[in-house]
């Protein structure tokens, strides 16, 4: 097959004369045309034979097209040599997508080259004032970068000299507008079918944050010794009683007071972060929704089923969820901590370090640390089931054995109180964890009903085990794949963290084993700051990579691990490469070219940030491949704090904003300075 660019001039201006802006597409015995607009690459296909074409040609214009019909019917299928740039595998819209594991090139492809430092791509659906605006606000960040580093500081001093409202405003006709879709539904709708229109899906983030984490403690649990409400916390422990009634362990001010074993000191969890999740649950609800009225038909043009191909595909939209808005952070960061200590456990029963304990290895360790009950040993034994792996225990049979629900069954058997022991939840703890697991159940059921994915955001070190252990309760339930084709719920990876790739590889072999689809979104990460300060203060190791190098590399790893996996395996496991790394990109889209997949298979997504690398991603939109922006919404005081997160979070990334400066005043100029 051979593009228009192919063609002889005589021939191209023919073309062009006759069909305008719509792309031309040259086979060996046909003629495409594929209708498009300015944002699409993509379109509904018209063909016919070569010599009704030429015919067409020369009736339309007997004198000036004669060549170019002759052209026409004598040109080959044989295409040059593509340009030593970054190519990608150009998709016959008519075809379908090829799942084929074998690593020859189909005929259905045909390596085009793809510029990402193209003004017209990038940013020619702006409107002037759009162009204004983003240049106001990237020359803002780059020519004041102390205005990001301490814009919660000077927000506040503008909000007591000029006030909130004016304050509001100004942040709302700038930055709001640009980095943000809007403040609600209808709100975003202009957006979201403008991004529509350009093949470019949408991600609804709903980003109303805290902005003071302080509240956020004291809102959460506050540790005090005096409070003993329960009697004994030995006896508390022993009932096992997950059936509480409330009233028992509710103050009179609608506290809840929980009193852990093993002495640990009591802890009071405010009700009001309790009816503010399950208040959650409903706007979290209504994004969901949302997402599934914008996502029922594809963009217009596309060929195929609703929701397949660029800006969409896969089967319906995204929706991001924050675990921190459904369950109090102070109850996510104890969970976390009994998960590590279980895995701190395992290590202490993998004497070789190898991954394996054998049966006799673990009878043994579980004697060295438990009161032995044959009938309880016999009962984890059986729930273990090495039979499955070979007569070896892993770390994942483990883990699924000894989860934060069943702890307590374990530590009252403890022969010392040690950390396991001193993480050991409360019977209200339990009943706290279930409720926060039963929000995220049925944010997941409305996401199966509606054909929305959910994208389940990755947080602060201290709560992500907490949150991967309750993904994958999700992952095994919505992703089965006996329930479904296609996954419904992506769990987050942040690169930037030392165990990314490991994390990454554990899930993966949880999803063959368990049988689910995997699902991930890839990012590089998004709370630097904050590790690295807490690392320094607890004296521990930075949980991140030592080196920006060290960061890409991990990334561009991981993808390619994720990638071959799909190739090999066949669709099912689904990856969002969430970056504005061009590079990363530019690796991805080789290797989905090596690799054979389309750009709109439907196993790879891309994302950005909207308000950024419009190059990015306006060009894989262009150029047919599922990409979306994440479109962050909420009233404007709300969403004040997530904007200073994203703004200092992503300092490198607005730091070299200055090439979407040069594309974005190229634009401009085109509109006052045209050729």
């Amino acid at each position: 097959m051979s593009s228009l660019t192919l063609m002889t001039p005589a021939m191209n201006a023919a073309v062009r004369r006759i069909f305008s802006s719509n792309s031309v597409v040259i086979g060996q015995n046909n003629f495409r045309l594929v209708i498009s607009s300015a944002c699409s690459s993509q379109r509904r296909v018209l063909a016919m034979p070569m010599q009704m074409m030429s015919g067409a040609l020369a009736a339309v214009s007997p004198c000036k097209s004669s060549a170019a019909a002759t052209g026409i019917a004598r040109l080959s299928s044989s295409s040059a040599s593509p340009p030593p740039s970054i190519v990608t595998n150009n998709y016959d819209a008519t075809a379908t997508t090829n799942h084929s594991s074998t690593s020859q090139p189909s005929p259905k492809f045909q390596n085009t080259p793809i510029d990402f430092d193209n003004s017209a791509s990038a940013h020619g659906t702006k409107t002037t004032h759009e162009l204004l605006r983003a240049i106001l606000v990237f020359e803002s960040c780059l020519r004041l970068p102390s205005l990001v580093q301490h814009a919660d500081k000077l927000l506040a001093l503008s909000n007591k000299l000029l006030g909130k409202t004016i304050t509001n405003t100004v942040v709302k006709h700038t930055f709001f507008r640009h980095f943000c879709a809007g403040e609600n539904s209808d709100d975003m709708k202009p957006v979201i079918e403008k991004l529509r229109q350009c093949n470019i899906g949408a991600i609804l983030d709903y980003a109303a944050e805290s902005d003071d984490d302080s509240k956020k403690v004291s809102n959460g649990i506050e540790h005090n010794d005096n409070i003993n409400s329960r009697g004994s916390s030995k006896g508390s422990a022993s009932k096992g009683n997950h059936r509480i009634d409330e009233a028992s362990w509710t103050s009179k001010q609608g506290d809840i007071i929980v009193q852990p074993p093993f002495n640990q000191p009591a802890r009071i969890y405010d009700y009001k972060s309790e009816s503010e999740c399950d208040q959650h649950v409903s706007i979290f609800k209504e994004c969901i929704r949302s997402v599934r009225d914008v996502s029922s038909s594809p963009p217009p043009g596309v060929v195929g089923e609703a929701g397949g191909g660029g800006g969409g595909g896969g089967g319906g939209g995204f929706a991001a969820l924050k675990v921190t808005a459904l369950g109090n952070p102070k109850l996510l960061e104890r969970m976390s901590n009994m998960i590590i200590e279980v895995k701190n456990l395992f290590s202490k029963f993998d004497e070789d370090g190898n991954g394996l304990v054998s049966q006799e290895d673990f009878i043994r360790c579980y004697g060295r640390y438990f009161n032995e009950d044959t009938e309880h040993l016999d009962e984890i034994i059986g729930v273990l089931d090495p039979s499955q792996t070979n007569d070896m225990i892993d770390y994942i049979s483990f883990s699924q054995m000894i989860t934060p629900y069943s702890l307590s069954k374990f530590t009252l058997k403890c022969k010392d109180v040690g950390p396991l022991a001193l993480v050991t939840p409360s019977d209200e703890e339990v009943v706290l964890m279930r409720r926060m697991s039963e929000r995220l159940h049925t944010l997941a059921e409305e996401a199966a009903i509606c054909g929305t994915k959910l994208l389940i955001d990755a947080e602060h070190t201290k709560y992500q085990p907490a949150i991967d252990n309750l993904v994958l309760e999700l992952k095994q339930k919505y992703n089965a794949k006996l329930r479904t084709s296609r996954p419904v719920i992506f769990n987050t990876y942040q690169c930037y963290l030392r165990d990314a790739r490991e994390r990454v590889m554990t899930d993966l072999q949880r999803s063959e084993r368990f049988g689910f689809h995997f699902a991930a979104k890839l990012v590089r990460g998004a709370y630097m700051i904050h590790e690295r300060e807490r690392a320094r203060e607890l004296n521990l190791p930075s949980p991140i990579h030592d080196s920006a190098l060290d960061t890409h590399t991990c990334y561009d790893e991981v993808i390619e691990l994720l990638l071959k996996h799909r190739h090999l395996n066949g669709p099912g496991l689904e990856i969002m490469i969430a970056t504005h790394n061009k590079e990363s990109i530019q690796k991805a889209v080789h290797l989905m070219n090596d690799l054979n997949l389309g750009p709109n298979d439907d196993s790879v997504h891309f994302a950005q940030l909207y308000g950024m690398s419009d190059n990015l991603t306006f060009t894989l939109g262009k150029h047919g491949y599922n990409v979306y922006k994440y479109l962050p919404y909420g009233e404007v005081q709300q969403v004040i704090p997530y904007l200073v997160r994203r703004a200092q979070e992503n300092g490198d990334v607005l730091g070299k904003a200055m090439s979407e400066v040069v594309l974005l005043r190229e634009e401009l100029k085109k509109r006052f300075l045209p050729v």
